[in-house]
């Protein structure tokens, strides 16, 4: 087995709207696998057990939680996101702070000519990144 580090991402409910959601946004992502809670399983008949999707060639896995928990998404880890484009951080910006929270707002800062940090509305922290040059 090849041994591999995949982002987790852990919902209580909204697993599928938020994979849908970051597939949408994104040119280069697909959902690849989505295994479901059947009946009398320990989560909701239907909601997402365990599902598998990719962003610009990167593994990730999602999954609704039948255990609700006292903690949720944190910006202490955040998903770190180079952009082609200034268009590309605009785009993603406009797309991913509907709903959220602007943790540092769209602008140019030392470190990059277009630069912004949020969380979405499933509370995910994004730092969206134009490289300098």
């Amino acid at each position: 087995m090849v041994q591999s580090i995949k982002t987790f991402l852990m919902f209580e409910g909204n697993a599928e709207a938020a994979m849908n959601f970051y597939v949408s946004l994104f040119g280069d992502a697909a959902v690849t696998q989505v295994r479901r809670y059947g009946a009398g399983e320990a989560g909701p008949e239907g909601s997402v057990y365990q599902a598998h999707f990719t962003i610009k060639g990167q593994p990730f896995m999602c999954i609704d939680s039948p255990a609700r928990h006292g903690f949720t998404f944190t910006p202490s880890m955040s998903l770190f996101v180079d952009c082609d484009d200034a268009a590309e951080v605009d785009r993603l910006f406009a797309g991913l702070s509907d709903g959220g929270q602007v943790m540092m707002p769209l602008d140019a800062y030392p470190f990059s000519p277009r630069f912004a940090w949020v969380a979405d509305k499933f509370g995910v922290s994004w730092q969206l990144h134009l490289p300098p040059g």
